[in-house]
């Protein structure tokens, strides 16, 4: 079945159809989703979510360039929050150079911090990292987060750099992007990486895949994902889907 480890369905974007939409998802062979917090607004929501619909499950964390709302009260409630019972990672967190915004030292600040909660806490870590490859990959190394392990999300970088996050046993999300007809890069990546370490993401309502490009996305579409990531590893599409959901639930340690 498949799984979407990475949404947003708090984004204004499902605003006029979120209700119809999400409770078709089962109908639709989707067993569970991890709904994604980005600053604290949408962590709150994502926590209503999770509240409101049995097959949703939560991360709770600050996005890179969020982080200026960051202080010690706001995470403390963070630290508060994880700890509920639908709560499965921290995230998303990490470093976004790409919009450069706030302080790269900010970023790093509450990048390190939240790795901290992820390990104190026993929970995978749902990394971000756009336009920051060395930078993340070494302060993940210092934080020693392969105690705990995590997801890199919508992995965009060199086979080389993937190998370095495989090796610590870490999963990469794959997503939209990797149907792209430039996307040379990435499905070098989907066709070095074992099966058993990628796991299928849309963040939705971003990155849709085609034939459905440019449009709102929906964990509806990540048929077309996994379709081309079996033809990308010369695999059957239903081995696909089985072995992404067990990654899924061992990520994110939910049993079926």
């Amino acid at each position: 079945m498949i799984v979407d480890t990475h949404a947003h369905y708090d984004d204004g974007a499902f605003d006029e159809d979120r209700e119809s939409l999400l409770n078709s998802m089962t109908e639709a062979g989707i067993p569970f989703i991890v709904n994604i917090g980005a600053s604290i607004n949408s962590t709150k929501q994502t926590i209503e979510l999770t509240k409101q619909y049995q097959f949703i499950y939560g991360a709770v964390g600050i996005h890179p360039s969020d982080t200026a709302e960051l202080e010690e009260a706001s995470f403390a409630w963070l630290k508060q929050v994880a700890e509920l019972p639908k709560i499965v990672a921290i995230g998303e967190i990490g470093l976004d150079y790409y919009w450069d915004t706030p302080d790269r030292q900010i970023q790093k600040t509450w990048f390190d911090r939240q790795m901290e909660l992820a390990k104190e806490i026993k929970l995978p870590a749902v990394i971000h990292s756009r336009d920051a490859a060395k930078d993340t990959l070494d302060m993940i190394k210092a934080a020693k987060l392969e105690e705990t392990s995590g997801v890199i999300h919508c992995f965009s970088y060199s086979k080389e750099m993937a190998k370095s996050y495989l090796d610590m046993g870490f999963y990469l999300g794959i997503g939209g992007v990797v149907t792209f007809k430039n996307a040379h890069k990435l499905k070098e990546v989907v066709e070095y990486s074992p099966l058993d370490q990628l796991v299928l993401e849309t963040d939705c309502p971003y990155l849709s895949p085609e034939p459905n490009r440019g449009k709102r996305n929906t964990s509806l579409n990540l048929v077309y994902v996994a379709q081309e990531i079996a033809k990308i590893k010369n695999i059957d599409y239903d081995r696909v889907l089985e072995v992404t959901e067990q990654n899924a639930r061992k990520l994110y340690t939910i049993a079926e």
